[in-house]
């Protein structure tokens, strides 16, 4: 069957054919803005959220709005005038405006510019809600008016889905942001776009099909709507109070609805398969729609706390926007637009041969890809394979651009036949058209397609594991590997027999942590990771297993053994905090040369042999008060304080990244960064402002983020996320200072010295005297594993040395991350100009004395407090001469300089200056 639609492009009716503007452009306009989001969403606040609500808020709630009309104008037939177009455009451009306002105030935290877009989103929906009521009052009885009432029903709900989001971008507590979240998600996922599908689905689904609707179908759908109404209203109501007890029965029931009104809308499909990109698409968004509402339901169940069940929600994102909004929406429009084009079925067929384009090699991309991303692999085929998915998906636009400009080709050549007195081709059957008649598109499934596409996402796995293999568990042979058996293998006489030992890593141990084995045995060791939070490997004799997730196991056959050895994990700093494993050979066969294979009592690699002794903080590092400018710093880190904002709720998504940067000029070193960057990203504020930050941890470990500014329970916050997870971690500035944030996972100091840290700016509520120029520098250490600050041209990056980190043997310490960066980018002022210069001492082991040569500070402000000057002003008659912190403490001095020059800026702890905690203030006239 065929809805039917108005015959007219003149009578301005809905369902009027031809071109609308304000209907065919807006969705094309968001989903390109969706595109556009995900290419640049490191570099843009609110990413996240911005990339979900550009294609549920903008593309699909504009595409509802016109479809929603369309469908009850072709079920109903009411008069023309009762809501002609000119109407309709107003409520378009006043949800077109709304949604424009909301996308851009949410990241920017501009809460009123977010409640004013949000009024405007609300206003359009109900004033749709008030016409379609108007056209159900004012038509003849008929079948489907069933359909009108779910579109009613979930205008309603995105009146209160915008009003709790506008009350989630005003920022909430934890707990009581998960309640409103879960409300949210529920109202707008479930009402507003899931009772919409429901109703039209019920008439559209067998038209795509092109088969007869089940004679149940109408039937099922009014004895369905009921309970998902009520499971809407348990689920909201439910999560508001904070019953968690009740949101799960309600979840529950709309699920079990959602079943029964499918069991008749959906029977087309048992008879009739989809042959058209249209149904396929639409079918794939069902199935991951479904999988969603598990897991949410799921994540209910599983949940300690509300704020537990916030966290890590961009795994229901990925379900509910890629799988179901965004294929749904695809799916739909590749048949209703040239459907609605109209012009015959030559035109018609025109248009979707289009939309039929690369069907199969689309829907296996966009639905392998996202099922691969949902799985826990290295963080490089994350990226790689969801680029994969995001090109499949953009596909759409540039296809429906080619498919309305065949349309209106086919439809000039239609008439230009019949100006001819000539049959238009296609009007009639011709030889070869399909048994199913001449309404009947050929079929998408293509096998060369699906080939493509099973190779295209094979490759994105292959690339994603070359670029780090230790991600995904395949060890890389070194030089230094120790052989399995040894020299004293050679000598040992094999007693057919086999020691196996189960080895469980869990709290930075291996437990058990030594196996006795006696000479001549074959040795298996099974080891299994029971970390919740952190990957593990087991590297011994010359084997590794790989990096192991959470209840992941691996199986070492080591062979005959001869002699004692010693074994470890290979994660940067964990060997250092204990997780290492011995096998202790007993028997007397032969001499075991227990050294040459690390015995127990061997020092780590890298540590002082036996009878010698390294001072604290001695190091290989050349002189660098006397740079080297053989090397120029390739991308110095600006060192100008980010100014003060009028934001008061401040959204930040920080993603984990192992990238290859410079710690000083001509070297680099693999650095955990966040965003990509070190020290990370400055945040700044003042007192009572609200902070949201979302961390992405897309490394190769465990990692974790620690809020000195934040005051709150560590406990889920501050918890360690696997690769591929995220949280988010909200708190209210309650103090001023400069506070620093890091990684705190353990070992700590490791992932400091990776570069895992940054400062948090917190103004006093009533600010501070404004001042000429204000700098932030961060001082921490950096740890090079080749243990001197030469580096070879064009060789692989140094890691992080974790036993050097733990002897407090710094080969560099820095300003911003880069040893003498200042030297050669220099901060700049002009005489009698007031500088402020804001210092944390990030660490993670060395303490700072900031002083600059030539200079005295007025004005000294140390973890909170003024020690010299005041708010009143500088002091007077008195000075300083340096701003002490010790390790996570932060401050600010100010000054002016007297003469044009240069002026030094260092670490008076003179050692430290010498290894690159120095820069140069030009000053000028």
């Amino acid at each position: 069957m065929s809805l039917p639609t108005s015959p007219a492009p003149s009578t301005h009716r809905p369902g009027a054919r031809g071109r609308w503007p304000l209907r065919d452009y807006p969705g094309l306009l968001w989903m390109a803005l969706a595109v556009l989001a995900v290419l640049v969403h490191p570099f843009v606040p609110g990413s996240r959220w911005l990339m979900v609500h550009l294609v549920l808020l903008g593309a699909l709630t504009h595409s509802i709005m016109v479809w929603s009309t369309h469908f009850t104008q072709a079920l109903l037939k009411t008069r023309p005038g009762l809501d002609d177009r000119p109407a309709q455009s107003r409520r378009l451009t006043l949800l077109l405006v709304g949604t424009a306002v909301t996308v851009v105030g949410v990241p920017t935290g501009w809460w009123w510019f977010t409640l004013v877009g949000a009024t405007l989103v609300t206003t359009a929906v109900l004033w749709h809600g008030v016409q379609l009521a108007r056209r159900l009052r004012a038509a003849l009885p008929g079948r489907f008016r069933i359909t009108v009432r779910y579109y009613l029903a979930a205008a309603v709900c995105l009146a209160v889905g915008a009003g709790l989001g506008a009350t989630l971008a005003f920022g909430l507590g934890e707990e009581l942001h998960g309640r409103v979240l879960l409300a949210h998600v529920s109202v707008n996922i479930l009402g507003w776009v899931g009772l919409t599908v429901t109703g039209t689905l019920l008439t559209l689904w067998p038209t795509m099909l092109r088969t007869a609707i089940s004679q149940h179908a109408e039937r099922r759908a009014a004895e369905a709507l009921p309970g998902l109404l009520v499971a809407l209203l348990l689920l909201v109501g439910g999560a508001l109070a904070g019953v968690r007890l009740l949101t799960l029965p309600a979840l529950t029931l709309y699920a079990v609805s959602l079943l029964w009104w499918a069991s008749a809308a959906l029977a087309p499909v048992r008879n009739v398969r989809p042959r058209e990109f249209a149904p396929a698409s639409v079918g794939f968004a069902l199935l991951w729609w479904l999988a969603g509402i598990v897991v949410v339901l799921v994540r209910l169940a599983r949940a300690d706390t509300w704020g537990e069940f916030a966290q890590g929600f961009g795994t229901v994102s990925s379900l509910l926007v890629v799988g179901f909004a965004a294929q749904l929406l695809t799916g739909a429009l590749s048949y209703l637009v040239p459907s609605v084009l109209g012009g015959g079925k030559t035109v018609v067929r025109a248009g979707q041969r289009w939309f039929d384009r690369l069907g199969t090699l689309r829907l296996v991309t966009i639905n392998g890809g996202l099922l691969l991303c949902l799985l826990p692999v290295p963080s490089w085929v994350r990226v790689i394979v969801s680029m994969l998915v995001l090109v499949a998906l953009a596909a759409f636009l540039p296809l429906m651009v080619g498919g309305l400009l065949a349309s209106v080709k086919a439809r000039r050549e239609v008439a230009e036949a019949l100006a001819r007195g000539e049959r238009p081709a296609g009007a009639t059957p011709t030889a070869g058209t399909p048994a199913g008649g001449p309404d009947r598109m050929p079929s998408v499934w293509s096998g060369g397609q699906l080939v493509s596409a099973v190779s295209a996402l094979v490759l994105a796995v292959s690339v994603g594991v070359a670029v780090d293999p230790a991600a995904a568990g395949l060890s890389v042979s070194s030089d230094h590997a120790v052989t399995a058996a040894g020299d004293g293998a050679a000598a040992v006489t094999a007693t057919g027999e086999t020691t196996t030992v189960e080895v469980v890593a869990q709290d930075m141990r291996f437990v058990p942590a030594s196996v006795e084995v006696p000479q001549g045995n074959r040795l298996v060791v099974v080891v299994t990771n029971e970390d919740p939070s952190n990957v593990h490997d087991l590297r011994l004799l010359d084997q590794q297993t790989p990096r192991l997730a959470r209840g992941e196991s691996a199986t070492l056959d080591l062979g005959v053994v001869g002699a004692s050895t010693q074994g470890w994990c290979t994660i940067v700093g964990h060997r250092q905090m204990g997780m290492t494993f011995d096998v202790v050979v007993t028997g007397t066969q032969g001499a075991a040369d227990h050294s040459a294979h690390g015995a127990p009592g061997t020092p780590a690699p890298g540590t002082p042999a036996p009878g010698t002794t390294t001072s604290p903080g001695t190091s290989a590092a050349p002189n660098l008060m006397e740079a080297d400018t053989a090397y120029d710093v390739e991308h110095p880190v600006d060192p100008v304080l980010p100014p003060l904002t009028d934001e008061r709720v401040h959204r930040l998504t920080l993603a984990v990244e192992e990238l290859e940067l410079e710690v000083a000029p001509g070297i680099t070193q693999t650095r955990w960064t966040f965003n990509g960057q070190v020290p990370g990203p400055t945040l700044r504020g003042r007192v009572g402002d609200v902070f949201e930050i979302t961390l992405v941890n897309d490394g190769s470990m465990g990692h974790s983020i620690d809020f000195h500014a934040s005051a709150l329970a560590p406990d889920r916050p501050m918890r360690t996320i696997a690769p591929g997870e995220q949280l988010t971690y909200r708190f209210t500035a309650t103090r001023a200072g400069v506070w620093m944030y890091h990684c705190g996972t353990m070992p700590m100091s490791s992932h400091i010295a990776a570069g895992m840290h940054g400062a948090v700016v917190i103004e006093p509520e009533g600010g501070l005297p404004e001042v000429d120029r204000e700098y932030l520098l961060v001082q921490s250490e950096v740890y090079l594993a080749t243990g001197s600050g030469e580096q070879a041209t064009g060789s692989a990056p140094a890691e992080v040395d974790a036993d050097a980190v733990a002897g407090e043997r710094p080969t560099f310490v820095t300003f911003n991350g880069i040893a003498n960066q200042y030297d050669q980018a220099r901060l700049t002022a002009r005489v009698g100009e007031r500088v402020r210069l804001w210092v944390l001492d990030a660490g993670p082991n060395r303490a700072s004395s900031f002083h600059i040569v030539g200079g005295q500070f007025d004005t000294v402000w140390s973890e909170g407090a003024y020690l010299l000057g005041s708010e009143e002003g500088p002091a007077v008659g008195t000075g300083s001469q340096a701003l002490g912190l010790q390790a996570a403490q932060g401050g600010f001095v100010e000054l002016t300089f007297p003469e044009a020059g240069h002026y030094p800026v260092v670490s008076h702890i003179m050692v430290d200056a010498e290894r690159g905690a120095h820069g140069l203030v030009e000053v000028t006239d």
